[in-house]
């Protein structure tokens, strides 16, 4: 059974930094497509970042280069180097896992930017 765990949410101003991570199991990173989505209040969850499988990654618009995703594939995990964080950056992070052709989520994890 594939099973996720995001960590590393947290309360940060203006500015800021946080760096996400996923820890997966029944698994390997390595040979999955990982994504981090979001949703923040009261909108709809949106992609963030990805790295698939071959190691190439891409992000959204919105990161404008302030988003870093990479895997360990020893630890076997996923993180998300968030850097410059905005309010409009306050969101439920989740991490996503695509293998054996279907989708695995974890729960989220909390991101709040204060002004």
């Amino acid at each position: 059974q594939v099973q996720l765990m995001e960590s590393g949410g947290g309360l940060v101003q203006a500015g800021g930094s946080l760096r996400l991570s996923c820890a997966v199991s029944g698994t390997v990173v390595r040979m999955s497509d990982m994504a981090w989505y979001r949703q923040g209040p009261g909108q709809q969850r949106e992609f963030v970042a990805r790295i698939t499988s071959g190691g190439d990654t891409n992000y959204a618009e919105f990161t404008k280069g302030r988003f870093s995703i990479s895997r360990d594939n020893a630890k076997n995990t996923v993180d998300l180097q968030m850097d410059s964080l905005q309010p409009e950056d306050t969101a439920v992070y989740f991490c996503k896992a695509t293998r054996f052709g279907m989708d695995f989520w974890g729960r989220g994890t909390l991101v709040t930017v204060s002004s």
